[in-house]
């Protein structure tokens, strides 16, 4: 049993905190500033669109929006963006993303996640990218574009529930502009205060024709949770650093290229995990408090390089993106209650209970090319036609090691266990997507893509609890995606539409052990989905709503192998739900926002026992409701601008694993508050002032039932909504 419980840790990168990922929602508004569809250019099927002429459900937010409300991770998103829920840890890095119910229950993510024109993270199981999101600090954002429903067909694998995408400001090439600014902040239950420091600019090096560009932001988190173990006052504090290099270059109208190069550093000493007693379900300690015995640090270098270049042929625009990534992770979690109290158990008595941490250290290398020919817009045929490549090459070392409670190693017991599980994967697309106006008010547009991945990984293992081994493990595999979405243009403002859309993500080796079966395919997901977008500008007011059928099939699940546990396709689910945003401007200045998302996701049919869970059981971590309500108010003062908003965010009750499961637990449904304000004098100067759950609801984003080596349960772990936060900032602008 002891030795099962590190496979399926092992070989399928989860770490020993509950796995899962869901649900919150969201819309538009002050909140998190989602922006008007007839006013806003998107590029979500890889060409400049209007938003409202998208025939996808598509939330657009602007990063000047999330620096005015103070919303500097993910998380911060899923109060206000429908069908959106963002799982975290409390520290920017390790997020899970799901959209619409896609829960990422396997080890590999559900929601792809692009970098301008590339996609970042690791395609493969291997490299554990379900739980390490690509969390970037907005300052040198210009949006973030969150596509709803299975993506397959322009962006690939991973896509399966949708995509998240971010889109960076581009240098300006005829003026010197650029902004400063400074922060501080207190968030309640903590110590210190926390700072905040950017700065962006951007320089025409050649007036019209060549220009750079280069911003640093650092962001200094205070902790506000307490150790009651050790007696560590504050100790889930973090610094965030980052900064970006861009370059310009548009020699004539026909030919553009622009270098990109972007890090990131996430350095964390503790998560925000708290904990709750068994019995009563209060926490432990006066305020939120944890008890392990040793720190958790996380830590997690970025950095990215990208050539993007255009040439417009005049009936075509060649179009090739190249990237490469470079991402080093390392996670230590507090693993004693687990292992640790097995050590008299597996010595025979020779030793004591003691300390158990685990180390997992991941590095993903990542280098993609896309080459893509388009049409010029506006005519009856528009088309696309491209390909794509990806080569991947990760690792992934675990190790538990086992000391008394002074730190010193149990000799003959330590590491308790070692493997190293590295990893290649390539993939190779062929795509294409097309556009026909039958007349003024008629459209079909139509996709396909063709991708075969290959894959291949060594589990390489060691240690006192499992045998010394060095297996290796292949796979291959083709995939078909489609896509087709007929639409109506009721108006000019009006339009009603239809798309069925297909996604998957890549199956892949197994783990190498007897009664385990060698490879995973794919799981697939198909999507039925009928929504309407009107713009009504005589009212002011700006309507969308969809609703959505998904089949999820062959889900990738953990399942027990005589006593090994290993990854299968071993189940199927359905997702349906109804989202809506209405926008409303009244009058001039005054701009109000509600939305809302109903989402019932349930399996279809009935797991292995060793997986748990029923046909007609609701997936985890997703609320049934989400939504918000939103304001904001523009106005002059004098020769100055100055605005107040405000945000109330919802999200239902979620569940931790699926509902027959007996160590289900529920974490309750919440209500937040956000307000800011800010004025700019001069059009230079501007101060702002924002809060952050204003009445500092005590909630849990996440909780989960913790069990130790042989299965009992001694605890509830949770995730905190962060407490109120009140922050001060000022910012020059030139």
């Amino acid at each position: 049993m002891i030795k099962s419980a590190f496979f399926g840790c092992t070989a399928l990168t989860l770490s020993l905190a509950p796995s899962g990922a869901f649900a919150q929602d969201t819309a538009p508004a002050s909140g998190a500033g989602v922006l008007d569809s007839e006013a806003i250019v998107v590029t979500a099927q890889k060409r400049e669109q209007i938003l409202q002429d998208v025939p996808i459900s598509i939330s657009v937010v602007g990063g000047d929006q999330l620096v005015k409300q103070g919303a500097t991770q993910l998380v911060d998103l899923s109060g206000y963006v429908p069908g959106l829920q963002v799982d975290s840890t409390g520290t920017p890095g390790q997020s899970t993303i799901s959209v619409r119910g896609v829960a990422p229950v396997g080890p590999s993510q559900t929601v792809g996640i692009y970098l301008d024109d590339s996609p970042v993270g690791s395609s493969s199981f291997y490299a554990r990218a379900v739980g390490l999101s690509l969390d970037l600090l907005p300052y040198d954002v210009q949006r973030i574009e969150i596509l709803r429903g299975p993506q397959g067909t322009l962006y690939g694998a991973s896509s399966i529930g949708g995509l998240l995408k971010y889109v960076t400001v581009s240098p300006d090439l005829n003026n010197v502009t650029g902004r400063v600014g400074v922060e501080g902040f207190d968030v309640a239950h903590g110590g210190d205060l926390g700072f905040a420091g950017q700065g962006i600019v951007s320089v025409p090096l050649v007036p019209g024709k060549l220009a750079v560009s280069g911003s640093f932001a650092y962001r200094k988190f205070p902790g506000y949770i307490d150790n009651v173990q050790t007696g560590a006052k504050d100790q889930n504090d973090y610094d965030q650093t980052g900064g970006r290099v861009s370059l310009l270059w548009q020699p004539d109208e026909a030919f553009t290229m622009r270098l990109s190069g972007i890090w990131q550093n996430i350095d964390a000493e503790n998560n925000a995990s708290v904990v709750q007693d068994l019995a009563t379900g209060r926490r432990i300690g006066d305020r939120w408090s944890n008890n392990n015995y040793i720190d958790e640090p996380f830590e997690k270098d970025f950095e990215y390089y990208s050539a993007v270049m255009d040439y417009d042929f005049g009936a075509a625009t060649l179009t090739s993106a190249t990237s490469y990534s470079d991402t080093k992770t390392v996670v230590v979690q507090d693993a004693s209650r687990v292992f640790g109290t097995l050590y008299p158990l597996l010595t025979g008595g020779a030793f004591d209970a003691g300390l158990a941490p685990f180390t997992n250290t991941l590095d993903l290398e990542k280098f993609t090319q896309e080459l893509r020919l388009t049409s010029p817009g506006g005519g009856t045929f528009e088309w696309m036609v491209g390909g794509f490549y990806t080569y991947e090459k990760s690792g992934n070392l675990q190790v538990i090691r086992a000391l008394d409670f002074d730190g010193n190693p149990l000799v003959g017991l330590d590491p308790v266990a070692i493997a190293s599980l590295p990893s290649k994967y390539r993939e190779y697309a062929l795509f294409g997507n097309a556009t026909y106006s039958f007349s003024e008010q008629f459209d079909i547009t139509a996709g396909a893509r063709w991708a075969r991945n290959k894959q291949r990984f060594r589990q390489i293992s060691s240690g006192a609890i499992v045998p010394t081994a060095d297996d290796p493990g292949r796979s291959a595999e083709s995939v078909f995606t489609y896509s087709i979405s007929p639409q109506f243009h009721v108006s000019e403002d009006t339009m009603i539409y239809g798309r069925v859309a297909s996604g998957y993500r890549p199956g892949g080796p197994n783990i190498t052990f007897p009664g385990v079966v060698p490879t995973v395919s794919s799981d697939s997901l198909t999507s039925y989905e009928i929504g309407v977008k009107s713009n009504l500008p005589a009212s002011g007011v700006s309507l969308e709503l969809a609703a959505f059928y998904l089949d999820w099939k062959d889900i990738q699940l953990s399942v027990n192998f005589d006593g090994v546990t290993g990854l299968s396709n071993a189940g199927s689910a359905r997702s349906l739900g109804l989202e809506g945003s209405l926008i409303w401007q009244p009058v001039e200045g005054l701009r109000l926002g509600v939305n809302g998302a109903y989402v019932d996701a349930k399996l279809t049919s009935e797991p292995p026992p060793s997986v748990g869970g029923a046909d007609g059981d609701r997936l985890p971590r997703i609320p049934r409701f989400s939504g918000s309500f939103t304001a904001d108010y523009a106005f002059p003062v004098g020769s100055n601008e100055a605005s107040i908003g405000m945000g109330i965010r919802h999200s239902g009750g979620r569940l931790s694993l699926v509902e027959s499961n007996p160590d289900t637990v529920r974490a309750k449904a919440y209500t937040a508050i956000d307000v800011n304000a800010q004025m700019t004098f001069d059009e230079r100067w501007t101060l702002r002032v924002y809060a952050r759950n204003l009445t500092d609801t005590r909630a849990a984003l996440t909780r989960d039932l913790s069990t130790d080596g042989l299965g009992q349960p001694y605890q509830f772990s949770v995730t905190p909504l962060q407490p109120r936060t009140i922050g001060i900032a000022a910012e020059y602008a030139f």
